[in-house]
């Protein structure tokens, strides 16, 4: 393929991806607005991002695996016109049950992820597959800064419904080049998708997700969200039972027992739950009056100012980690990631007194997530035979969400346990979260040693079959 081409490629990919990033976190400082303007409760609305993160969570794997099957192209597509159709609904929405809804349909986006690595690695030279991968972990990651920083201009010169109009633009264009330029995927794997496994993930899934996005409002003592953990327990172990005896599994047990990806999703669930919390309490604790014996006061433009450092962080991490993969190897940067979103959450624990000091903790923290982000997307692809790439990569991030959601909602608790005669939490709230952030992704550079390095991964054939499948490298 001309170099053009590839580059044209990665352009609609990247743009894809960015977009859908961006909406994981635009929409979260503008929720008090959206709740005013749409006349609802402050619970109600916060299903405009839970809808969200449920969606993506069930489509992602799911779809990854789709373009495995159907081939990428074709599921790019159609999961990039799917996200304009969410976005256009939710510019348009006259109430607050439809721009939930609107999100449960952009959601479908999460599977941009899995099959923009998968067509990377099917298109791309290999040489260029690892930098590129890297590249776009950096879009990726960089995406979810950009809607932290953009929401609040966005909000106060236009109006909320913007956050949505915007998008519909940019995708609209991103479908018609990817429809004429992005090429078909030469590699498909074999079988079908299999639907009672897909509903048995989807199941427990939304059994572990949702009582851990609730359980600040419902209570961690409350029927609701033990008894909705205790059936994610039953329908995790019913599914794994169901795609260990499935002849065409939605994921492939055997891939996720390999020791390069095991390890790396550990350290993606310890990783997720510093960086999600991080990107969620952060921008609250700077916004919180300065009477309260901490915070700044900041406004919701302000507050993602000050996010700007990390932004940029992510960005130029992300991309340098392609250099540096092919000297270094993934697993080293994975683990000085990790060690770098320690170090952040340390001091962040100890030096939180000046904006300054929040400043350089969220481009270190920054740092931390660029590397992370573009060597986890890499140990996976290199681990895994080319028809998994899509439902492997998929459950990393998958998994990384789910971590994301365990630590925002301990550290809720953290924050949120104590209140102040004002309602606001006491500064030791926020300093033991941070505390907290710090170990988990300490324990995700654990994680992240144990990776092994320089070893061809193989795949057991399977014993229905006796096919054999593509060695792959490990880094």
């Amino acid at each position: 393929m001309p170099r053009t081409s590839t580059r044209l490629t990665f352009a609609v990919l990247a743009t894809g991806a960015g977009v859908f990033a961006m909406l994981q976190s635009l929409i979260a400082p503008a929720l008090p607005t959206v709740q005013h303007a749409l006349h609802t409760s402050q619970s109600t609305a916060t299903w405009v991002m839970t809808a969200y993160l449920l969606s993506a969570s069930v489509f992602t794997p799911i779809l990854g695996r789709v373009g495995d099957l159907a081939g990428r192209k074709r599921t790019l597509v159609a999961v990039l016109a799917t996200v304009l159709a969410g976005c256009l609904l939710a510019a348009l929405a006259p109430s607050i049950g439809v721009l939930i809804v609107a999100r449960v349909v952009q959601g479908a986006g999460g599977a941009l992820f899995p099959l923009s690595f998968g067509i990377i690695r099917d298109e791309f030279a290999p040489s260029e597959v690892s930098g590129s991968i890297s590249n776009l972990s950096a879009v990726i990651a960089a995406g979810g800064g950009v809607g932290m920083v953009a929401a609040g201009p966005i909000v106060s010169a236009l109006d909320y419904r913007w956050l949505f109009w915007i998008p519909v633009a940019v995708v609209a264009v991103t479908v018609l080049i990817a429809l004429r330029y992005v090429p078909e995927s030469p590699n498909r794997a074999e079988g079908k998708v299999s639907w009672l496994g897909a509903a048995l993930l989807s199941a427990w899934l939304v059994a572990l997700l949702l009582p851990l996005s609730e359980a600040g409002r419902w209570g961690w003592g409350s029927a609701r969200v033990l008894g909705l953990l205790a059936a994610a327990v039953a329908l995790f172990a019913l599914w794994l039972a169901t795609e260990a005896r499935s002849r065409s599994p939605l994921i492939d047990l055997r891939v996720m027992r390999l020791p390069a990806v095991w390890t790396t999703n550990a350290a993606a669930l310890l990783f997720g739950a510093g960086m999600y919390a991080i990107w969620s309490f952060l921008p609250g604790f700077v916004q919180t009056p300065s009477a309260a014996g901490y915070g700044f006061g900041a406004s919701v433009t302000a507050a993602g100012l000050l996010m700007l450092p990390m932004l940029a962080a992510m960005f130029l991490s992300g991309v340098l980690a392609g250099r540096l993969e092919p000297r270094v190897g993934a697993k080293a940067l994975l683990t000085a990631g990790a060690a770098l979103g320690a170090l952040a959450c340390g001091f962040l624990t100890l030096w939180h007194d000046a904006p300054w000091q929040i400043a350089v903790v969220a481009g270190l923290f920054g740092l931390g997530i660029g590397l992370a982000y573009a060597s986890m997307a890499n140990l996976v692809v290199g681990s895994v035979p080319p028809e998994q790439t899509g439902a492997a990569t998929g459950m990393n991030a998958n998994i990384r969400t789910i971590g994301g959601s365990i630590g925002a909602a301990v550290t809720g608790v953290l924050v949120t346990g104590r209140l102040q005669p004002s309602g606001l939490p006491y500064a030791s709230g926020y300093t033991h979260g941070w505390a907290l952030l710090a170990l988990l992704c300490l324990a995700a550079a654990g994680a992240a040693l144990l990776v092994p390095a320089h070893r061809t991964a193989r795949v057991p054939a399977p014993a229905a079959t006796g096919s054999a499948r593509e060695p792959a490298r490990v880094r």
